[in-house]
């Protein structure tokens, strides 16, 4: 993957090290973390909505943010995820300016283990993640290692990839979508509600693929394996296969993201096309 081009984004929080409030390094216990992995692999339930509950229930504070701090220079890792986040930004800025509107960035966190959202408390055993609430996506950096080391997802345009697909839920809320589907599954069966999810996460795997596409045409920034790199990883982290790993068995029905060929069917509609409208997968009769 190509970036020496790319300007860094400014808009990169870094908590990293950085203690919560009251000298506590979070307050969940790895009791929560493993029933959370548990409720979403068995029963479709969004871990975070789990560590979310707990949260609360702990009493642990979720509005007072940790101070806002830049990388240091040098930081290779940072450095990559504020190229792609730079990259975003402009194909995104590009897209809404046609359109009409005016692109709201977000803020990416990087953090260590644990840190406060909008949405509760982000555990990195959640993986990386999007809260609509505050409009900031956060990341640990460990996952890239477990993307690559439990799930043979290597390689950087696999890491960019994650990322886009968190900004494709950014751009999601601010288009609406997110919201017109969080109503839509708060009357919805069980089954349904799982069903619309899947809808969601495969457009925003879809629009990482628009990302892709436009980024590349403007800038040139993949090479050879790159492509190849982003289906390997949406393909490691589907449901169907995130399930048989878990317990030896897969429940559609339970499914919240969408199995591996789903996740990249659209990935590959989003970055075979680069356009948005092909992006629409609550008007498909199958996502």
């Amino acid at each position: 993957m190509r970036l020496d081009q790319q300007e860094e984004s400014s808009n990169i929080e870094d908590r990293r090290g950085l203690r919560m409030p009251g000298g506590r390094a979070g307050g969940i216990g790895i009791g929560t973390i493993v029933l959370a992995l548990v409720a979403s692999y068995l029963f479709g339930i969004d871990p975070g909505t789990v560590i979310g509950i707990a949260t609360q229930m702990q009493g642990a504070p979720t509005s007072q943010e940790a101070p806002a701090m830049r990388p240091p220079s040098g930081d290779a890792a940072a450095g990559f995820v504020a190229k792609v986040l730079g990259s975003t930004e402009q194909v995104w800025q590009q897209q809404f300016a046609a359109d009409g509107h005016r692109y709201q960035e977000p803020h990416l966190v990087l953090y260590s283990g644990v840190t406060e959202s909008a949405c509760g408390m982000g555990q990195a055993a959640m993986g990386p993640f999007y809260c609509p609430a505050d409009g900031k996506v956060y990341l640990d950096l460990d996952f890239f290692a477990t993307l690559a080391e439990r799930f043979g997802a290597n390689g950087d345009f696999a890491q960019a990839y994650v990322i886009a697909h968190e900004i494709g839920h950014h751009v999601q809320n601010l288009l609406g979508i997110s919201e017109q589907v969080q109503q839509a599954r708060a009357s919805a069966g069980t089954k349904q509600a799982n069903a619309l999810s899947v809808r969601l996460e495969l457009q925003a795997d879809c629009l990482a693929g628009v990302w892709a596409a436009r980024a590349d045409a403007a800038r040139h920034i993949l090479e050879t394996g790159d492509i190849e790199e982003a289906l390997a990883a949406a393909s490691a982290i589907g449901d169907d296969r995130l399930q048989h790993q878990a317990r030896g068995v897969v429940v559609p029905d339970a499914f919240t993201h969408g199995s591996s060929a789903q996740r990249v069917r659209w990935f590959r509609r989003g970055i075979d096309s680069g356009d948005l409208q092909q992006c629409n997968t609550f008007a498909a009769a199958q996502p």
